[in-house]
Protein backbone atom coordinates (compact mmCIF):
# COMPACT_ATOMS: atom_id res chain seq x y z
CA UNK A 1 0.00 0.00 0.00
CA UNK A 2 1.08 3.63 -0.56
CA UNK A 3 1.16 6.96 0.84
CA UNK A 4 -0.73 9.89 -1.43
CA UNK A 5 1.39 13.02 -0.50
CA UNK A 6 -0.72 15.96 -1.90
CA UNK A 7 1.92 19.00 -2.38
CA UNK A 8 4.70 16.87 -1.79
CA UNK A 9 7.49 19.03 -3.64
CA UNK A 10 6.16 21.48 -0.84
CA UNK A 11 8.48 22.71 1.83
CA UNK A 12 6.95 20.52 4.28
CA UNK A 13 6.22 18.15 2.07
CA UNK A 14 9.09 17.46 0.94
CA UNK A 15 10.46 16.19 4.00
CA UNK A 16 7.93 14.61 5.04
CA UNK A 17 8.18 12.25 2.33
CA UNK A 18 11.98 11.46 3.23
CA UNK A 19 10.64 10.70 6.39
CA UNK A 20 8.20 8.13 5.24
CA UNK A 21 10.69 6.37 2.98
CA UNK A 22 13.15 6.35 6.14
CA UNK A 23 10.24 4.35 7.92
CA UNK A 24 9.47 2.14 4.93
CA UNK A 25 6.42 3.36 3.56
CA UNK A 26 5.56 3.51 -0.25
CA UNK A 27 4.71 7.10 -1.02
CA UNK A 28 3.36 8.74 -3.77
CA UNK A 29 3.97 12.41 -4.33
CA UNK A 30 1.49 15.05 -6.00
CA UNK A 31 1.65 18.50 -6.95
CA UNK A 32 1.01 20.71 -8.77
CA UNK A 33 4.49 22.88 -8.66
CA UNK A 34 2.66 25.91 -8.56
CA UNK A 35 4.52 26.59 -5.13
CA UNK A 36 7.59 23.56 -5.59
CA UNK A 37 9.93 22.38 -8.07
CA UNK A 38 10.19 18.80 -9.43
CA UNK A 39 13.91 19.00 -8.46
CA UNK A 40 12.97 18.60 -4.63
CA UNK A 41 11.41 15.21 -5.43
CA UNK A 42 14.90 14.53 -7.17
CA UNK A 43 16.78 15.23 -3.95
CA UNK A 44 14.50 13.15 -1.48
CA UNK A 45 15.27 10.10 -3.83
CA UNK A 46 19.09 11.27 -3.75
CA UNK A 47 18.94 11.45 -0.25
CA UNK A 48 16.67 8.28 0.39
CA UNK A 49 18.34 5.80 -2.21
CA UNK A 50 14.60 5.32 -3.39
CA UNK A 51 12.43 5.90 -6.19
CA UNK A 52 8.65 6.74 -6.00
CA UNK A 53 6.12 7.98 -8.35
CA UNK A 54 5.57 12.05 -8.93
CA UNK A 55 2.27 13.06 -10.52
CA UNK A 56 1.63 16.92 -11.89
CA UNK A 57 -1.81 16.96 -10.87
CA UNK A 58 -3.97 19.80 -9.36
CA UNK A 59 -6.58 19.07 -6.49
CA UNK A 60 -9.18 20.41 -8.01
CA UNK A 61 -8.89 18.14 -11.00
CA UNK A 62 -10.99 15.43 -10.00
CA UNK A 63 -10.30 13.16 -13.19
CA UNK A 64 -6.99 13.76 -12.49
CA UNK A 65 -7.10 12.57 -8.61
CA UNK A 66 -9.21 9.56 -9.71
CA UNK A 67 -6.51 8.54 -12.60
CA UNK A 68 -3.87 8.31 -9.63
CA UNK A 69 -6.14 6.18 -7.32
CA UNK A 70 -6.37 3.83 -9.73
CA UNK A 71 -2.70 3.31 -10.92
CA UNK A 72 -1.39 3.09 -7.38
CA UNK A 73 -2.50 1.47 -4.45
CA UNK A 74 -3.11 4.24 -2.12
CA UNK A 75 -4.56 3.25 1.30
CA UNK A 76 -3.61 7.30 3.47
CA UNK A 77 -3.46 10.48 1.88
CA UNK A 78 -1.13 13.25 3.74
CA UNK A 79 -2.85 16.55 2.59
CA UNK A 80 -0.52 19.53 2.67
CA UNK A 81 -1.51 20.93 -0.97
CA UNK A 82 -2.71 24.64 -0.81
CA UNK A 83 -1.53 28.57 -0.81
CA UNK A 84 0.11 29.37 2.16
CA UNK A 85 0.82 33.00 2.44
CA UNK A 86 -1.28 35.23 5.09
CA UNK A 87 -0.64 38.53 3.50
CA UNK A 88 -0.80 37.16 0.02
CA UNK A 89 -4.39 35.68 1.53
CA UNK A 90 -5.75 38.63 2.43
CA UNK A 91 -5.38 40.04 -0.96
CA UNK A 92 -6.32 36.62 -2.78
CA UNK A 93 -8.88 35.74 -0.76
CA UNK A 94 -11.25 33.88 -3.60
CA UNK A 95 -7.86 32.23 -4.88
CA UNK A 96 -7.28 30.95 -1.77
CA UNK A 97 -10.72 29.49 -0.99
CA UNK A 98 -11.20 28.04 -4.35
CA UNK A 99 -7.83 26.40 -4.17
CA UNK A 100 -7.81 25.77 -0.31
CA UNK A 101 -11.22 24.70 0.39
CA UNK A 102 -12.71 23.89 -2.96
CA UNK A 103 -9.57 21.86 -3.80
CA UNK A 104 -9.96 19.72 -0.45
CA UNK A 105 -13.75 19.02 -0.95
CA UNK A 106 -12.64 17.61 -4.92
CA UNK A 107 -10.04 15.45 -2.78
CA UNK A 108 -12.03 14.05 -0.44
CA UNK A 109 -15.22 13.08 -2.65
CA UNK A 110 -12.79 11.22 -4.80
CA UNK A 111 -11.08 9.47 -1.72
CA UNK A 112 -14.34 8.67 -0.17
CA UNK A 113 -15.46 7.49 -4.06
CA UNK A 114 -12.15 5.16 -4.09
CA UNK A 115 -12.53 3.86 -0.77
CA UNK A 116 -9.88 5.94 0.85
CA UNK A 117 -10.97 7.06 4.56
CA UNK A 118 -7.60 7.52 6.54
CA UNK A 119 -5.84 11.44 6.11
CA UNK A 120 -3.31 13.16 8.34
CA UNK A 121 -4.49 16.39 7.12
CA UNK A 122 -1.57 19.89 7.34
CA UNK A 123 -3.58 22.23 8.99
CA UNK A 124 -2.61 25.46 11.31
CA UNK A 125 -2.31 27.49 14.35
CA UNK A 126 -4.08 30.41 12.88
CA UNK A 127 -7.22 28.39 13.63
CA UNK A 128 -6.75 29.36 17.14
CA UNK A 129 -7.47 33.12 15.98
CA UNK A 130 -6.72 36.44 18.13
CA UNK A 131 -8.92 35.61 21.31
CA UNK A 132 -7.46 32.63 23.15
CA UNK A 133 -4.82 33.14 25.59
CA UNK A 134 -1.42 31.52 25.08
CA UNK A 135 -0.05 28.36 24.63
CA UNK A 136 -2.91 27.53 22.67
CA UNK A 137 -4.47 23.91 23.38
CA UNK A 138 -6.59 21.79 21.30
CA UNK A 139 -9.99 22.22 23.64
CA UNK A 140 -9.71 25.96 22.85
CA UNK A 141 -12.16 27.49 20.73
CA UNK A 142 -11.62 27.79 17.05
CA UNK A 143 -12.75 30.22 14.45
CA UNK A 144 -12.19 34.33 14.19
CA UNK A 145 -9.34 33.65 11.85
CA UNK A 146 -7.61 37.23 11.18
CA UNK A 147 -6.93 36.39 7.77
CA UNK A 148 -8.04 34.11 4.90
CA UNK A 149 -5.61 31.58 4.75
CA UNK A 150 -6.09 30.48 8.18
CA UNK A 151 -9.84 30.82 7.60
CA UNK A 152 -9.65 28.03 4.67
CA UNK A 153 -7.91 26.13 7.15
CA UNK A 154 -10.79 26.24 9.95
CA UNK A 155 -13.16 25.61 7.26
CA UNK A 156 -11.47 22.02 6.20
CA UNK A 157 -11.37 21.34 9.44
CA UNK A 158 -14.96 21.90 9.91
CA UNK A 159 -15.58 19.52 6.93
CA UNK A 160 -13.33 16.96 8.16
CA UNK A 161 -14.66 17.05 11.37
CA UNK A 162 -18.03 16.89 10.00
CA UNK A 163 -17.10 13.75 8.05
CA UNK A 164 -15.89 11.85 10.32
CA UNK A 165 -19.18 12.10 12.53
CA UNK A 166 -21.15 11.08 9.39
CA UNK A 167 -19.40 8.11 8.32
CA UNK A 168 -16.85 6.52 11.33
CA UNK A 169 -14.84 4.35 8.92
CA UNK A 170 -13.20 7.56 8.66
CA UNK A 171 -9.78 7.80 9.90
CA UNK A 172 -8.92 11.91 10.15
CA UNK A 173 -5.45 13.54 12.40
CA UNK A 174 -6.01 17.43 12.32
CA UNK A 175 -2.30 18.57 12.57
CA UNK A 176 -2.32 22.21 13.89
CA UNK A 177 1.61 22.99 13.66
CA UNK A 178 2.62 26.35 14.03
CA UNK A 179 6.09 28.05 12.34
CA UNK A 180 8.22 25.81 10.47
CA UNK A 181 11.55 25.93 10.14
CA UNK A 182 15.20 24.92 9.47
CA UNK A 183 16.10 22.03 6.57
CA UNK A 184 17.18 18.95 6.23
CA UNK A 185 20.73 18.31 7.14
CA UNK A 186 22.50 17.25 4.00
CA UNK A 187 21.73 20.57 2.67
CA UNK A 188 19.76 19.38 -0.20
CA UNK A 189 16.01 20.66 0.53
CA UNK A 190 14.64 23.22 2.42
CA UNK A 191 12.56 26.24 1.96
CA UNK A 192 12.64 27.76 -1.59
CA UNK A 193 9.58 30.09 -2.13
CA UNK A 194 8.96 31.55 -5.66
CA UNK A 195 9.97 35.49 -5.13
CA UNK A 196 9.47 37.63 -2.28
CA UNK A 197 9.51 35.34 0.75
CA UNK A 198 6.25 35.43 2.47
CA UNK A 199 7.94 33.51 6.05
CA UNK A 200 10.65 34.79 8.33
CA UNK A 201 13.38 32.72 7.90
CA UNK A 202 13.90 32.23 4.40
CA UNK A 203 13.59 36.23 4.00
CA UNK A 204 16.38 36.22 6.40
CA UNK A 205 18.19 33.99 5.04
CA UNK A 206 18.15 35.88 1.82
CA UNK A 207 19.55 38.66 3.23
CA UNK A 208 22.28 36.94 4.59
CA UNK A 209 23.16 35.17 1.24
CA UNK A 210 22.62 38.48 -0.85
CA UNK A 211 19.87 38.06 -2.57
CA UNK A 212 18.02 40.87 -0.11
CA UNK A 213 19.53 44.18 0.55
CA UNK A 214 17.99 44.24 4.59
CA UNK A 215 15.43 42.41 6.64
CA UNK A 216 11.81 44.22 7.15
CA UNK A 217 10.58 43.40 10.51
CA UNK A 218 6.75 43.94 10.69
CA UNK A 219 6.17 45.99 13.91
CA UNK A 220 8.09 46.28 16.94
CA UNK A 221 5.12 47.94 19.12
CA UNK A 222 3.49 44.72 19.80
CA UNK A 223 2.87 43.47 23.64
CA UNK A 224 5.73 41.32 23.75
CA UNK A 225 9.13 41.48 25.83
CA UNK A 226 10.99 43.39 22.54
CA UNK A 227 8.02 44.69 20.71
CA UNK A 228 8.40 42.12 17.83
CA UNK A 229 6.17 39.09 17.43
CA UNK A 230 6.33 35.87 19.02
CA UNK A 231 6.04 32.82 17.05
CA UNK A 232 7.13 29.19 18.02
CA UNK A 233 9.27 27.98 15.60
CA UNK A 234 9.86 24.47 14.88
CA UNK A 235 12.17 22.66 13.09
CA UNK A 236 10.39 20.99 9.86
CA UNK A 237 12.13 17.99 10.18
CA UNK A 238 10.59 17.84 14.08
CA UNK A 239 7.59 18.31 11.98
CA UNK A 240 7.44 15.58 9.37
CA UNK A 241 8.38 13.20 12.15
CA UNK A 242 5.29 14.60 13.48
CA UNK A 243 3.56 13.28 11.02
CA UNK A 244 4.38 10.11 10.62
CA UNK A 245 3.34 9.24 14.15
CA UNK A 246 0.36 10.72 13.25
CA UNK A 247 -0.52 9.02 10.27
CA UNK A 248 0.85 5.22 12.12
CA UNK A 249 -2.24 6.30 14.65
CA UNK A 250 -4.84 7.27 11.94
CA UNK A 251 -4.08 3.68 10.47
CA UNK A 252 -5.52 2.28 14.06
CA UNK A 253 -8.06 4.74 15.45
CA UNK A 254 -11.06 6.05 13.48
CA UNK A 255 -13.14 9.27 14.42
CA UNK A 256 -11.14 12.75 14.05
CA UNK A 257 -8.20 13.66 16.53
CA UNK A 258 -6.11 16.67 16.70
CA UNK A 259 -2.60 17.96 17.40
CA UNK A 260 -0.73 20.85 17.96
CA UNK A 261 2.81 20.23 16.10
CA UNK A 262 5.16 23.08 18.35
CA UNK A 263 7.57 22.85 20.38
CA UNK A 264 6.17 24.97 23.12
CA UNK A 265 8.47 28.09 23.56
CA UNK A 266 7.43 31.61 22.00
CA UNK A 267 10.69 33.16 20.12
CA UNK A 268 10.53 36.82 18.70
CA UNK A 269 11.62 38.78 15.53
CA UNK A 270 14.32 39.67 17.03
CA UNK A 271 15.17 36.60 18.75
CA UNK A 272 14.98 34.54 15.82
CA UNK A 273 16.86 37.18 13.68
CA UNK A 274 20.07 37.39 16.53
CA UNK A 275 20.06 33.32 16.59
CA UNK A 276 20.28 33.35 12.87
CA UNK A 277 23.53 35.82 13.14
CA UNK A 278 25.36 33.21 15.51
CA UNK A 279 24.61 30.47 13.69
CA UNK A 280 25.59 31.87 10.54
CA UNK A 281 27.91 33.84 11.74
CA UNK A 282 26.56 36.71 8.99
CA UNK A 283 24.96 40.01 10.58
CA UNK A 284 21.79 40.86 9.16
CA UNK A 285 20.59 43.87 8.28
CA UNK A 286 16.67 45.35 8.63
CA UNK A 287 14.50 48.11 9.62
CA UNK A 288 11.32 48.30 11.22
CA UNK A 289 8.08 47.95 9.03
CA UNK A 290 4.53 48.64 10.07
CA UNK A 291 2.88 45.93 11.10
CA UNK A 292 1.25 43.44 8.66
CA UNK A 293 -2.86 42.84 8.06
CA UNK A 294 -3.61 40.03 9.98
CA UNK A 295 -0.51 39.50 12.18
CA UNK A 296 -1.38 38.65 16.22
CA UNK A 297 1.03 39.31 18.91
CA UNK A 298 1.76 36.09 20.05
CA UNK A 299 1.16 32.14 18.97
CA UNK A 300 2.59 29.13 20.46
CA UNK A 301 1.75 25.76 21.32
CA UNK A 302 1.06 23.54 24.06
CA UNK A 303 2.18 20.77 22.30
CA UNK A 304 1.84 18.04 25.61
CA UNK A 305 -1.31 16.18 23.58
CA UNK A 306 1.47 15.17 20.88
CA UNK A 307 4.00 13.91 23.15
CA UNK A 308 1.30 12.03 25.25
CA UNK A 309 -1.03 10.13 22.76
CA UNK A 310 1.99 10.12 19.90
CA UNK A 311 4.95 9.68 21.71
CA UNK A 312 6.16 12.46 19.23
CA UNK A 313 7.75 15.72 20.86
CA UNK A 314 10.09 18.52 19.26
CA UNK A 315 13.82 17.93 19.45
CA UNK A 316 15.73 20.29 17.39
CA UNK A 317 16.66 23.43 19.01
CA UNK A 318 15.90 27.10 17.08
CA UNK A 319 19.92 27.62 16.75
CA UNK A 320 20.14 23.89 14.93
CA UNK A 321 16.86 25.27 12.60
CA UNK A 322 19.13 28.29 12.12
CA UNK A 323 22.00 26.52 11.43
CA UNK A 324 20.26 23.85 9.06
CA UNK A 325 18.62 26.96 6.93
CA UNK A 326 21.58 28.71 6.63
CA UNK A 327 23.59 25.38 5.18
CA UNK A 328 20.75 24.94 2.65
CA UNK A 329 20.87 28.20 1.96
CA UNK A 330 24.45 29.12 0.86
CA UNK A 331 24.90 25.83 -0.82
CA UNK A 332 21.82 26.74 -3.18
CA UNK A 333 21.08 30.58 -3.29
CA UNK A 334 18.82 30.44 -5.56
CA UNK A 335 16.65 27.61 -4.07
CA UNK A 336 16.24 24.37 -6.84
CA UNK A 337 17.05 27.28 -9.83
CA UNK A 338 13.75 28.47 -9.72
Amino acid sequence: MAILITGGAGYIGSHTCLELLAAGEEIVVLDNFVNASPVACERVRRIAGKDFPVVTCDIRDANGLRRVFDRYPVDAVIHFAGLKAVGESVKKPLEYYDNNIGGTVCLLNVMREKGVKTMVFSSSATVYGASNPVPFREDMPTGGTTNPYGTTKFFIEQILKDLCVSDPEWSVSLLRYFNPIGAHESGLIGEAPNGIPNNLMPYIAQVAVGKREKLFVFGNDYPTSDGTGVRDYIHVVDLAKGHLSALQRARTVHGCEIFNLGTGKGVSVLELLSAFQKASGVQIPYEIAPRRTGDIAVCYADASKAETVLGWKAERSTFDACRDTWRWQKNNPDGYGL
